[in-house]
Parts: structure tokens; sequence; C-alpha cells
């Protein structure tokens, strides 16, 4: 979590200022003073023309609430309350207004410094809610549909592990003036998963790779790539092409189904024929295997059956509901430093809202984490989430007949629920039906991470217009880093631990579903909302840099593995790194104009 603080620091501390002293600058008074007639044109007439020149010059440039930045300080407030490309109505604040009618002018950086901040606990919160919430409740799902490792691992924990990537390229694809941030943060992390990611494991611990699933792995991401950079070359989507993403993920996933059926196939064939073909069967030794295990088993049992307690203990209900919500387990937090114990305190808030508002059911319990006071209230709570969070609490402020409101009749089902529940069930035996309290966490942590992931978008969009950044450089810098460097960390550590091959999966199989679902369902939610056929203009040649580099980094992978015997050393994982830092340098020089067509 500390290298997310010091990639957002070093980013901010390095383009806020010089951006803030360039556009307060003696040339933008010029330019907005010129254009003033002599006896004072009022605001309007100024801004328009400010609006011009600023058009003549980033002619590539479609988001109208840029020129903020090209009038004085003082004019800067009411352009962006008066202004439709500034409003933010997706997101519960408006950040824009927050930058620039918040405090005075000159406080502008201390204004986006506490924006950076908030944007590091938004990530926080991401990382929260998919990995102790929404993860679990997937597997329980999961579990409860009885589906195989490989159906489970490409569909719901591919979605657990890149919920993060795919509701903030979804949100950011269903808003037009957003679309290049999905893109940036899309293809940033799959160049910075593929190479930063895959260079360290391969430093980490060298290994050989699984020759089969890196190349099906690699060949479904190239055409990803391709599709997308032919999507992009065009201009337009369609309704056909936007299912042709969805399509490409199911076929994806039939293959994985079919592969690991013939590899089983396979592996049964060689063991029926290797037992077949031996003439010794230890039988003795299977009989002298078991024979500890029975023994051991007796006398845990009569362990447990002496130290057991003579007569059951029984929590009071309010003595469970008040354990539910303590996020803190006392003898973990003895054991960690003060590092943890520091993180923990800061993200206790947000652990104590989610599970007001989460439930999570855990399969591999002997009670399935059946909290009844917890599960009853989160009955409650859990509804009035889902209509006060969806479209920004839009439909559930909405008044029937002129008169009730949608959370008030949401709170009152909510209540009668949970007391049906509560007087038919008791603290120690979970209901048969515990099992749709998995479908409903699932849904609310959906829900806290899309609202996240929408303010996420707001802000960065406000840290682009504020600091004259594309969208797509902060897409493939802060969005990217930010979605994926608790992936980065968390391969790098099952790698150490002696799973190289499975963190090397995870880099390839999980960017596949971020970019296939995230592209599709975004395309799709804007279809909806506005024409079958839309329009996704390249923000200028960063964007097929960025779509360059990722399809050159795969192709690399294709060729060179195979050649060196799908043996990952150090030497490629230094490869990897310089390719990253060299393609990072590339983007930059492209976005201040040191590279143009």
């Amino acid at each position: 979590m500390k290298y997310r603080v010091v990639f957002i620091s070093v980013l901010f501390l390095l383009w806020c200022p010089c951006r803030h002293v360039l556009v307060s600058g003696e040339y933008v008074t010029r330019v907005v003073s010129s254009n003033r007639s002599a006896d004072g044109a009022d605001l309007g007439s100024s801004v328009d023309m400010v609006g011009t020149q600023f058009t003549m010059f980033h002619k590539e440039n479609t988001d109208g609430c840029d020129v903020v930045m090209n009038l004085s300080a003082s004019q800067r407030c009411t352009f962006v309350k008066n202004t439709p490309d500034c409003r933010m109505e997706d997101g519960f604040i408006n950040y824009l207004q927050l930058a620039f009618c918040l405090l005075p002018p000159n406080l502008t950086p201390l204004t986006i410094t506490f924006c950076i901040i908030w944007l590091f606990f938004l990530f926080i919160g991401l990382g929260v809610t998919a990995s102790k919430f929404f993860c679990p409740n997937l597997s329980a799902i999961s579990s409860t549909l009885r589906l195989t490792h490989n159906v489970a691992g490409v569909t719901f924990l591919a979605l657990g592990n890149g919920a993060p990537d795919v509701f903030s390229a979804t949100v950011a694809f269903s808003r037009p003036h957003t679309a290049g941030l999905a893109i940036g943060a899309l293809f940033g992390a799959g160049i910075f998963v593929t190479t930063v990611v895959a260079g360290a494991v391969s430093l980490v611990k060298p290994f050989t790779v699984a020759s089969r699933p890196f190349l099906r792995d690699v060949v479904f991401f190239m055409a990803a790539v391709f599709w997308t950079f032919v999507i992009l070359y065009k201009g337009t989507i369609s309704l056909g092409e936007t299912l042709g993403y969805l399509g490409l993920y199911v076929v994806y996933v039939l293959t994985v189904i079919v592969s690991a059926y013939i590899y089983s196939h396979q592996n049964h064939s060689a063991i029926r024929t290797s037992a077949q073909s031996s003439t010794y069967v230890p039988e003795i030794q299977s009989s002298d295997d078991e024979a500890p295990l029975l023994s051991n088993g007796s006398i845990q049992q009569d362990y447990d059956s002496e130290y057991s307690p003579l007569l059951p203990y029984c929590e009071s209900t309010s003595t469970i509901l008040m354990n539910s919500l303590n996020p803190v387990d006392s003898r973990t937090w003895r054991r960690k430093t003060w590092g943890w114990r520091t993180a923990k305190i800061l993200k206790m808030p947000l652990e104590v809202l989610l599970l007001l508002t989460v439930p999570v059911v855990d399969p591999d319990k002997e009670d399935r984490n059946w909290r009844r006071p917890l599960n009853c209230l989160q009955l409650v709570t859990a509804p009035l989430v889902c209509v006060l969070t969806f479209q920004s609490g839009e439909y559930g402020l909405y008044l029937i007949s002129g008169l009730f409101p949608v959370w008030a009749l949401t709170l009152l089902f909510g209540l009668f629920l949970s007391a049906i529940v509560f007087l038919t069930t008791t603290n120690d035996q979970p209901p048969p039906y515990h099992s749709l309290f998995s479908l409903l966490g699932f849904l609310v942590s959906a829900i806290w991470i899309s609202a996240a992931a929408s303010e996420v978008v707001s802000l960065l969009h406000m840290l682009g217009v504020v600091l004259t950044l594309s969208n797509n450089l902060l897409g493939l810098t802060l969005l990217a880093w930010g979605n994926s460097i608790g992936d980065c960390f968390s391969d790098i550590t099952i790698a150490r631990q002696g799973y190289p091959r499975m963190a090397i999966s995870a880099c390839f199989g999980g960017i596949i579903f971020n970019m296939l679902i995230g592209v599709g369902i975004g395309c799709l939610l804007q279809m909806f909302n506005s024409e079958p056929v839309l329009m996704l203009e390249p923000e200028g040649l960063l964007t097929w840099v960025l779509a360059g580099s990722l399809g050159l980094s795969l192709v690399l992978s294709f060729i060179l593995v195979p050649l060196r015997s799908f043996h990952l050393d150090r030497a490629y994982g230094i490869f990897l790194l310089f390719f990253y830092a060299v393609f990072l340098l590339v983007a930059l020089l492209t976005e201040f104009g040191f590279i143009h067509t």
C-alpha cells in the first residue's frame, strides 16, 4: 500500500506546482485581457473568445471543460458552474466545483492535495471491498453452484480479482468524456501486468512456464488488443462489435474448459497405462499408511472429548452483533507491526461500514459465517445502500405519486423481511436459505465498488482538467497503478512461496477478463442510454503509443518465451522491466509534445 502512496505523491509533486504556474501565468492573463473590449466585456463573451482560441491550439481535444484553465482564476468558478461539460452527474461530489469554488484560487494546490489523499482512500476502499466482501461471496456462489475450478477461475474468481479494473473501465466507458480513461487504464494495466509484474516474478523465482496455457493466454490477449485497435482506428463501435468482445471471452472460457478436460483425460490415461504395465502393487504399504491416520484421528477425538466444555457456551444476541462488527482480531493485532496497525486503523471505519451493509457467506466455516443479528440488520441496510448508491441515489430519492420516497418504501420492506428472518431462525444454526445471502452480498459489494469506481473516474477527470493532462495518461498511470499494484505484490508473494506458474497465469488470464468484459459491458451500458453506434475518437498520438506498446510486448512474449524453451529467468525479467521503463518514457514525451506527428 505504501508504494501506491509513493506513486501518487511523486506524480503530484512533479506536475501540480509547475502546471499551476503555467496556467496562472502572464500568457493566460494576456489571452483573456486581449479579448476584452475597452468598456469591459461580460464574462460570457470573454469565455467564448478564450474557448475559441483554445480550440485553435487544441483541435483534437473534445472536452469543453478543459477551457477553464485558460481563464483567469476569478472566472473559473462561474465557468465550471455554467458549463454542461463540467457537470459530474454520475458521482456524489462535483470535484471541479470543489477545486475551483471551495477555496480561494491561490489555495488550489491545497485543494488538489486533499483530492489526491481522497483518491488514495478510494483505492483502499476498492481493494478492501473486493478482497474481503466481493471475492468471498463469489467463492460461495461458485461453491453453491458446484462449478469446477476452471470455470470458477475464469468467470467468478476472475471478476473478483479484477473487480476494480472492470468497474472502473465500465464506468469510464459509460461516459463519452471519460472513455480515454478506460482505454488508458486497460492498455496501461495490460502493459504494467505483462511487463512489470511478469518481470518481477521472473526476478524473484526463475521458472519454466507451462507452454500451452501461456501460448493460449497470449494469443487471446493479442486478439483482444487487435480487436480494440481496429475499433479505435474506425472511430466507431456497433452493437455487434460490442457483443464480439463478450463472445470472444465466451470462446476463451470454453477453450480453458476443453483444454482442462483434455489434459485431465490424458493424465488419467497415462496413469491407467502405467498401472496396468506395473507388476508391483504396494498393498501392504497403503495399509500401513492408513493405520497412523486412524490412530491419530482417534487420539484427536479423545483429546477433543476430554477438553470439551461440560456445558455449551451460548453468546447473547447483542454480544454476537458487537463481535461481528469488530474488524480487528486481538491475536492478530498483537503479532503485527506498527505499520500494519496504522493501516488497519485507517481502514477500520470503512470495514465497519461494509460489515454493516454487506453479508458474507463463508462455505469453509462450519456455520458458514451465519451471524443472526448482523444478517438481519443487513437485510435492512443492504437494500438501502442499493437504492441510495445506485446512480448517485437518483432512484432512491424518487417520490412515488409525488409523496412517498422510494428509500422509505425500501426501508419498510427491509424491516419486514428482517423481522421474519429474526423470528424464524436461531443464533446457532444457519437457515437453509443462507446461501441466498451470498447473492445479496455480491450485489451490494458490486454496487459499493461501482460507486467507488465512479468517484475515482470523476476525480481523475478533474485532475486531468486542472493539471492539463490527458485522460489516457491518467489512465495508464494513476488508474492503472492504483488498480494493479495490489495484484503486483500478491503475485510476487505467490511466486516467493514457490508458485510462479500460478502467478504468471494470473498476470495474463485476469487482464484478458478485464479488457473484454470492461469494454463490452461499458459500451453496452452507453448504448442503452444513447445510440446503437458509439463514437470512440482516440485522444491523440498517445492512444496509438499505448496500443502499439501493448501489442509489441505481447508479440515479444509470444516469440521470445518459446525461443527460451519457456524458461523465464532473471535476464528476461530485467528485459521486461526495461521495456516498461522505455514505454513510460515514450508515453510521457508524447503527452507533453516532445514526440508528435
